[in-house]
């Protein structure tokens, strides 16, 4: 069997049983080619098509039966390839995880690397904050594209900080990046560590229904990072109104909070009907992720 027979068998099968993708890839072809290329110990930008093509390369009868045994993994637990593979990758970095974290995958990494927070900021932008870090991928990411400031990775899991340890250490970014246990923002580490020029926050923001609704793939991934709903309502909105509320006291005069609200703009603009945002424009529309000043969240 060459490789892009296999990467077509197990899209196939992805396709046959109807799994759901979004954790890096959108599709059956990528999802089988990142599993087949991963299982092959090939690079992921392997070209499969072209001029210096690898697609009819033979495949040894012992990988093929290894990756059959993946494309049967991920469709027996329908978990996301990435807690497979133990790896994800966010604009061309590397990183672990498992299912103590969410699969990497905020657009406000986008929005760092196409330099789209850069009027915001300036040179005395030194003190960032990613809150609700999860597997540490956006303080990670901060840290490698300003490469001037420190970073303080905040999360409510102990089990979510220890992933980001690793990546942490990973990357090398010990100097840079401080860990810190936080349920929003009521650790006093937070303060000895702010005020903040920078607060990046990909938060849990589903609201109830979608929550019930999620297909068995991001059922996988911890609740803790996804249900909006803690303290008891429906709209999704439950962490962001507290974090609205106390952020300003750990911003500097001129800092941005940016948040991440994937699919619920209608309903942060129903909680917050009167506070002034600008929304962000990213490969996923304008409607995803939002930024908004001290001065505002202050009004």
């Amino acid at each position: 069997m060459t490789l892009i027979e296999l990467v077509e068998l197990g899209a196939a099968r992805f396709t046959e049983a109807r799994i759901t993708f979004g954790h890096g890839t959108t599709n059956a072809i990528d999802e089988a080619a990142w599993l087949v290329l991963w299982a092959l110990g090939l690079p992921l930008d392997t070209p499969l098509d072209g001029h210096e093509s690898k697609e009819n390369s033979p495949v040894a009868p012992a990988d093929t039966a290894r990756c059959a045994m993946l494309f049967e993994a991920r469709i027996s637990t329908r978990k996301p390839a990435a807690y497979l593979t133990h790896e994800a990758w966010l604009q061309g970095v590397s990183f672990y995880v498992d299912e103590r974290v969410i699969v990497p995958r905020s657009l406000i990494a986008e929005l760092m690397a196409n330099g789209s927070l850069d009027y915001w900021l300036s040179e005395s932008t030194q003190a960032v904050l990613d809150l609700c870090t999860g597997s540490g991928s956006l303080a990670i990411l901060a840290a490698l594209t300003y490469p001037e400031v420190v970073v303080t990775a905040s999360d409510l899991s102990t089990d979510a900080l220890a992933v980001a340890r690793i990546n942490v250490d990973k990357h090398e970014l010990q100097d840079r990046i401080t860990l810190l246990e936080s349920d929003g923002m009521t650790a006093p580490g937070l303060l000895t560590r702010g005020p903040f020029d920078l607060i990046v926050c990909n938060p849990p923001y589903v609201n109830a229904q979608s929550m019930a609704e999620l297909p068995p793939e991001y059922r996988a991934e911890p609740a803790l990072a996804l249900d909006g709903n803690s303290l008891g309502g429906s709209d999704g909105m439950d962490f962001i109104r507290t974090l609205i509320k106390d952020a300003p006291s750990h911003m500097t005069p001129d800092a941005v909070l940016v948040l991440e609200v994937g699919n619920e703009r209608h309903h942060f603009e129903a909680a917050f009907a009167h506070l002034e945002v600008v929304w962000l424009e990213t490969s996923a529309g304008e409607d995803q992720v939002l930024l908004v000043t001290k001065e505002a969240l202050l009004l």
